[in-house]
């Protein structure tokens, strides 16, 4: 008996997806709750599990296509692991199964088929990679991107083998290296951030104000407490809790910096919920931590620490990333000096973190060699004064050069 597998409800006022990645065949066998195909909505994406044990036979939309809440996009025939396979002209023209077999060149993808997204396909290919010889730490065991780097990086990669004829082949035709380019279909994700951004810039009157804060104190206390923390605790403690809690106490002081423009009127919130990015297996997303300025420094980390976990395991929920009123983006873990952050509306600015160097600064007269991080605040200028935003600013700077203050609330 087929049974209908629909797109379930994405989430409030979320109507539409785009299907981004089937992760089963026709004819392959699924258990119940596992899942099938991967879809993109215009913050998550969502693994669509299969309703009951059995086996896929059909799918019903290609990769690529839109698709509503409520639409039937594939077909199960419960419990037929014995069933014949469907042929592969039954999907869409458009479907991965009409797609022409790969060049004997290429890294073989193993014959009961390492799943992989376009991201990582490209990287696998690009460097001439085997990926089951890769161990995914995905959902299911799946390659996400940082695997593949991971791999590279650490020397554990182990390249595909090439068959004897194509290697003959291309010896004797010794084709000149020709440029290439490839066309890759925006993800409904990208395309969303695209609009936002470009929304901000067209919207808001934006400007960046920056300093610079001495790290001295808080990686000696992170270093003097770090094991004890995450033995109490169940979680690392790193710099993002001590920032967080900071910016609470700022925006308490300074509520313009989290407030937002509705029409004529400005909405002040007597809360701070603060969105964090984070890294997934599809780039970064940025869930939001509810009500920070009454969590302490280990409830903030945990948070951010399951945040961590389910975005690597596909699990973050439009709900995990819905509202937040202040923005923290920690570029500095990808090692960049100093950046003009843009806000994401309707909040009316983000506090960009960057990487810690040693740098020689002055102290009581003397240089002396400090690890320091330049801090940037993006604010929207039509609600937040340029004092504010140095205001602000200057007290998250003397929260974490002296975290006493946090503790104290000061």
């Amino acid at each position: 008996m087929a049974i209908e597998v629909k797109v379930p409800v994405l989430g409030e006022s979320v109507t539409e997806a785009t299907v981004g990645q089937w992760l089963k065949k026709p004819g392959d066998v699924v258990a119940a709750d596992e899942p099938i195909v991967s879809l993109e909505t215009d913050k998550v994406a969502v693994d669509v599990p299969s309703p009951v044990a059995g086996v896929l036979s059909a799918q019903l939309v290609a990769e690529g296509d839109t698709v509503n809440v409520g639409t039937v996009i594939a077909a199960i025939e419960e419990g037929g692991a014995g069933a014949k396979p469907v042929a592969a002209a039954a999907a869409p023209a458009k479907a991965e199964s009409a797609a022409p077999a790969p060049a004997a060149s290429a890294p073989a993808e193993d014959n009961n088929s390492v799943t992989l997204s376009p991201a990582v396909r490209r990287l696998v290919l690009e460097h001439g990679l085997d990926p089951s010889k890769i161990k995914g730490t995905g959902k299911d065991g799946r390659l996400t991107k940082d695997d593949v780097t991971a791999a590279i990086a650490d020397g554990s990669a182990v390249a595909a083998a090439a068959s004897a004829a194509a290697v003959e082949a291309v010896a004797a035709t010794a084709v000149p290296a020709t440029r290439k380019q490839e066309r890759v279909k925006m993800t409904r994700l990208r395309q969303t951030v695209a609009k936002r951004l470009k929304s901000a810039q067209e919207t808001a009157a934006l400007l960046t104000t920056f300093n610079d804060v001495d790290m001295t104190n808080v990686i000696e206390a992170r270093n003097k407490y770090k094991d004890l923390f995450e033995k109490k605790h169940g979680v690392r403690l790193g710099f993002m809790g001590f920032f967080t809690k900071a910016v609470t106490l700022a925006l308490r002081d300074i509520p313009a910096v989290n407030a937002q423009i509705e029409g004529d009127e400005i909405v002040y919130n007597d809360f701070a919920d603060i969105s964090v990015a984070v890294s997934a297996p599809n780039g970064l997303v940025v869930p939001v931590i509810r009500d920070a300025e009454k969590l302490s420094v280990a409830e903030i980390e945990r948070t951010i620490g399951n945040f961590g976990k389910k975005a690597k395991e596909g699990q973050l929920t439009m709900e995990d990333m819905k509202g937040g009123t202040f923005t923290i983006s920690n570029g500095g873990v990808f090692g960049s000096l100093m950046s003009t952050p843009i806000i994401n509306p309707p909040q009316s600015a983000v506090l960009g973190l960057h990487r810690i160097e040693d740098r020689p600064v002055v102290r009581n007269g003397q240089i002396v060699i400090r690890p320091m991080m330049y801090l940037a605040l993006s604010y929207d200028h039509r609600l937040i004064d340029g004092r504010e935003a140095v205001t602000f600013l200057v007290a998250v700077k003397n929260a974490i050069e002296d975290p006493t203050r946090l503790l104290i609330d000061l």
